[in-house]
């Protein structure tokens, strides 16, 4: 564990690292703000403790500026010339703890800890994160940096949005990210294929049932939409949904209340949709198959993923990261030839991302030991 003490009296700095190095800390110290922000902008800490008065720039001000630059270590604030309202403001502005001096040995240890001990669950929870909702967004294309732009913009918000674009293009994956990029991310993320459900069950899959509702509903059963309550529900394919269903939700995203099948008992739900469709919704409004007042609930954003074709540039970083990710499930790890490469980009991808996952694991399983252009002509469809 890595420790930075930044205080302008050398007896605290020397002090403090006696006691931390005697746990076996390693420990640097700083003298002022500048220097601490020079120091932690070549090294990464557990943790950081930080006076409050210093001369030129103060504790706070640093505590501000390690936020301005994505510093993530938790800071500890120390000062013996503090009242209850400087440690709250210090709190608000995003430190971990204050400790007034004279320091206690005890209180110090314990202090960091918990500081440590929560920055590591953070860590561990955004890797668990990664590996339940899959990849990251791959890609280097003007496409996907747009698109990258539009979710850090409207992730925060409780903005509805419709997610358009063809099958395997990744809509399942902006979704994704929206969520976990925004203020419910530590809430349920649910999804609903709408396509997959027989229309005479989507309304008993989003909104639940009562028992005894219907010849096969032998308990009560909770909806998507009281699952994903505090979090996000993700239709995909909403141009799939019935009419019916689609009135239903379109009073869920009015009144922000659900009743289930069965039932005349209204629940309060706190939900954010975010929808997706490969259908042009204009049209399908057009032929009387979807609502038009749902279809502007929906769509205060609307995000459209490109199709592979659309993004030929990030076909290497794609093909390179599949193989990474089917090595660690088992398959031997095979470089491509640039031959063979260029075929892939020369394709055209009817079937996009999900194509190109296929076709990569194919040719890892059927390939030589470096993949070549005559592995991709024999084995896939150019």
């Amino acid at each position: 564990m890595k420790v930075l003490i930044v205080d302008d009296e050398r007896a605290i700095r020397n002090s403090l690292r006696e006691i931390l190095e005697m746990e076996d800390y390693k420990v640097e110290t700083a003298e002022d703000a500048s220097t601490a922000l020079s120091i932690v902008s070549k090294e990464k800490f557990d943790a950081i403790f930080c006076d409050i008065k210093m001369p030129g720039m103060d504790g706070v001000e640093l505590l501000v500026k390690l936020g301005e630059e994505g510093i993530e270590s938790p800071v500890i604030m120390i000062s013996g010339h503090a009242d209850i309202s400087t440690a709250v403001d210090c709190i608000k502005k995003g430190a971990y703890d204050f400790i007034e001096k004279p320091l206690d040995i005890n209180r110090i240890l314990i202090t960091l800890k918990n500081a440590t001990d929560k920055a590591s669950l953070v860590t561990q929870t955004r890797a668990l994160k990664k590996k339940v909702y899959g990849q990251e967004m791959i890609g280097e294309s003007e496409a996907i940096s747009h698109i990258r732009e539009m979710i850090a913009k409207v992730a925060p918000t409780d903005a509805g949005v419709l997610i358009t674009g063809a099958n395997g293009s990744g809509k399942e994956l902006v979704a994704r990210s929206l969520h976990q990029l925004s203020q419910r991310s530590m809430a349920p993320y649910i999804e609903v294929n709408c396509a997959a459900i027989p229309s005479e069950l989507i309304e008993s899959e989003l909104f639940g049932h009562e028992k005894g509702s219907f010849t096969s509903a032998i308990k009560q059963h909770k909806g998507k939409f009281e699952q994903a309550d505090g979090g996000t529900l993700f239709l995909d394919e909403i141009g799939d949904m019935s009419l019916a269903a689609q009135a239903k939700v379109l009073r869920v995203l009015q009144e922000r209340k659900i009743s289930r099948v069965g039932s005349d008992k209204d629940i309060e739900v706190n939900v954010r949709v975010v929808a997706a469709t490969n259908k042009d919704l204009m049209s399908e409004i057009a032929a009387g198959r979807f609502r038009e007042d749902l279809y502007h609930r929906l769509s205060v954003i609307v995000i459209r993923v490109p199709t592979l074709d659309e993004r030929k540039s990030d076909i290497p970083l794609l093909v390179n990261y599949f193989i990474g990710a089917l090595s660690e499930s088992g398959l031997q790890k095979k470089a491509f030839s640039a031959g063979a490469m260029d075929l892939l980009v020369k394709k055209t991808w009817t079937g996009n991302i999900r194509e190109l996952r296929n076709v990569v694991e194919r040719l890892l399983i059927l390939g030589g030991d470096t993949v070549t252009e005559d592995d991709v002509r024999n084995y896939v469809n150019i």
